[in-house]
């Protein structure tokens, strides 16, 4: 109290209108002074929470500018280029952030303009103009013109660069209108022509004077890491081994868009999915994602935030349909169709992160109508069918087999004389072997010589009142015509042979996440048939190489992804059966030939709608594949980490769409 009023003595030097306060606190008992100054200070608490009351009513947290995000990836980076991307998702992801496109993708997985300012179709679908953004620049500050952009496809297009895009851009004329505006020719209308317009542009002023065989194939300077994207390169660490730890990127501060708010991004690269979630675990990473739901219980974790995003990928079991076999026949491949269990795979798998799936076209991805009859899981009806196909349970080996009573077809059929030669004259001295006297010599060549002449001859000799008499001869000829042919089809061909026909099959794949394991499932469920399957797992290389370029398999598990503006033409039409093309299961219709080749040709999205639900009702009735199961890309951040607002995405380096708006740090703006 005294303190208090030695303070109120010293303010009255300078507020003399005080001096009566002194004289007010001299009339004031000592309990009523402490009264005083416990209102008092009641107001002054009250003035200062009705203010700050009213700060916080009228204004908000706002992103601020600032904060470093560091995200963890699997593998090393090697095609940062985009005329060279690869299948590795590290190098997608970093091309993301770094470089620009025509067009991109917003958190919808929707088309929206990048690069392009605007842009506009003509000639009904097969000329396409695109106007650049005023003010674009490269990291390194130089102006972005249509020039780069024509060089950037001029580099895919030349077969000298190898670049895998060329196919997307076969037959593509591009043309310069001015230094902002270009204009596409296609050979035929595509409405899917503007997915292509998301190709990530590279500078013409740092590679125009590179010849193809020294382009840069390998991460080596800062010099070849100039985009156009919301971050620009900044640093790299490497160890003594030449391994890249890490890769920052910084802001760009000449971003033709919204500036981002991180001031930067680093990319850290490890070994495995099981080093990357124990440095997140430490808080060494801010970010990272997994393939396997099973590496991390997001349930017992309280440091990070799951995002499941939808991708518009699928995993089916094709069937060989160009290869003879069992599964020619449909009714087989029916019963192997209902004795599946998808939402086994789905929860065994991938911890039910993702959807059944029962189309090629998405329709619950993309809107489309369901299919108009949609087959159930049904062990029974999948035995029904096989009983009636006569594929038994063989109580020996608890395994269908089928029974198969062959009429043989005759072994000779044309005139064979000596010098001919031929898998029938194996046969001719196959049968006269069986007879000692008739052919002591017993050598299969294939070739009609003397000592089969001579057998010939014995042969009909000894036949004679069958071959010889009725046409007049008394001495065999040693030719086989049509009396000899009779004679030999009577003696060395079976009218009959049983055949038994297993139920057994191999499933071929690659021998990575999630395909093998897939593969067991499907394993059980038609072995719960019956069935013997063996499964073939080979490396990615031989997968390519051999498996399906070769269309080497009886049926193979595989996945297949579609766009944001779904095209399964390169998947199913008849012209893709060879390779390059997709058509891994060699499905042939003209019936959905023609409603492949209207959906990808027409603009209006009613008639493409249309046009695919028809098709995926055939198709599905033809059962040229089985379609399984869609799953999540699994995404995980810091709680740190705001701003992040995707729900779509056509392929995992997609989830950096919008990164720009991604902050760390806040500050409060009035409302």
């Amino acid at each position: 109290m005294k303190y208090l009023l030695k303070f109120f003595k010293g303010l009255k030097r300078f507020f003399p209108s005080l001096r009566q306060w002194e004289r007010f606190f001299k009339v004031l008992s000592r309990k009523e002074k402490t009264i005083f100054f416990l209102l008092f200070f009641l107001v002054i608490i009250s003035g200062i929470f009705l203010n700050l009351n009213f700060y916080f009513k009228n204004t908000e947290v706002a992103p601020a500018f600032g904060g470093v995000y560091r995200e963890g990836l699997v593998g090393q980076p090697r095609f940062i280029n985009p005329i060279y991307l690869s299948t590795q998702d590290v190098d997608r992801d970093l091309v993301e952030v770094l470089f620009s496109g025509l067009m991109r993708y917003n958190e919808k997985g929707e088309l929206i303009e990048d690069l392009a300012a605007s842009f506009e179709i003509k000639e009904e679908g097969k000329v396409f103009e695109v106007l650049l953004r005023d003010n674009i620049f490269w990291h390194d500050g130089e102006p972005l013109t249509s020039g780069d952009v024509i060089f950037t496809i001029d580099l895919i297009q030349d077969p000298q660069y190898q670049s895998p895009l060329r196919i997307k851009w076969f037959g593509v004329r591009v043309e310069k209108i001015s230094e902002k505006g270009i204009r596409f020719r296609l050979p035929e209308k595509y409405a899917g022509f503007l997915e292509n317009l998301s190709l990530k542009i590279v500078p013409k002023h740092i590679f125009e004077d590179l010849a193809p065989q020294n382009l840069p194939w390998e991460l080596v300077s800062e010099k070849y890491l100039i985009g156009s994207g919301p971050f620009k390169f900044k640093k790299i660490t490497q160890d003594k081994s030449g391994y890249v730890r890490e890769l920052t990127l910084e802001r760009n501060e000449k971003f033709w868009g919204k500036k981002p708010y991180l001031e930067e991004i680093s990319f850290l690269f490890f070994q495995d999915a099981e080093e990357v979630i124990s440095q997140a675990q430490v808080g060494e990473i801010q970010g990272f994602s997994i393939t396997d739901p099973k590496n991390f219980d997001l349930s017992t974790e309280k440091n990070f935030e799951g995002y499941f995003l939808s991708l518009p990928r699928y995993f089916a079991v094709f069937f060989n349909l160009k290869q003879e076999g069992l599964f020619k026949e449909k009714s087989l491949r029916e019963a192997l169709r209902l004795a599946l269990n998808k939402d086994e795979i789905l929860r065994d798998v991938f911890l039910s992160k993702g959807e059944v799936v029962t189309s090629p076209i998405l329709p619950e991805f993309f809107g489309f109508a369901a299919p108009s009859k949609i087959y159930q899981f049904d062990v029974e009806e999948a035995k029904e069918i096989l009983e009636e196909q006569g594929f038994k349970i063989n109580p020996e080996t608890g395994q269908r087999e089928k029974i198969v009573i062959r009429e043989i077809s005759l072994l000779f059929k044309r005139n064979l004389v000596p010098g001919s030669e031929g898998e029938d004259v194996r046969e001719l001295q196959e049968c006269l072997a069986r007879d000692k006297e008739v052919y002591p010599e017993g050598e299969i060549t294939g070739y009609f010589g003397k000592k089969t002449r001579a057998a010939v001859i014995r042969f009909q000799e000894k036949y004679a009142s069958e071959i010889l008499t009725p046409i007049g001869l008394s001495k065999g000829t040693g030719d086989v015509k049509a009396m000899t042919r009779k004679k030999l089809n009577q003696i060395c061909v079976d009218e009959q042979a049983e055949e038994v026909i297993p139920l057994k099959f191999t499933l071929s794949t690659s021998d990575k996440f999630p395909l093998v394991q897939i593969a067991e499932v499907l394993k059980r469920n038609w072995e719960a048939l019956g069935a013997e399957v063996e499964i073939k797992k080979v490396s990615l290389a031989e997968f390519q190489t051999d498996v399906l370029a070769k269309r080497n398999f009886e049926l193979l598990l595989f996945g297949e992804a579609l766009s944001s503006v779904p095209d399964p033409f390169p998947f199913w039409h008849s012209s893709q059966k060879g390779h390059p093309g997709l058509n891994i299961a060699s499905y042939e219709s003209k019936e959905t030939d023609k409603l492949l080749e209207a959906a990808r040709q027409t603009s209006d999205a009613r008639e493409r709608k249309e046009n695919l639900e028809e098709f995926q009702n055939i198709l599905l009735e033809d059962l040229p594949a089985i379609f399984l199961v869609r799953t999540d890309y699994l995404y995980f951040l810091s709680p740190k980490i705001k701003g992040y607002s995707v729900e779509k995405i056509t392929e995992p380096a997609k989830r950096f769409t919008g990164i720009e708006e991604w902050y760390i740090k806040t500050k409060r703006v009035w409302k």
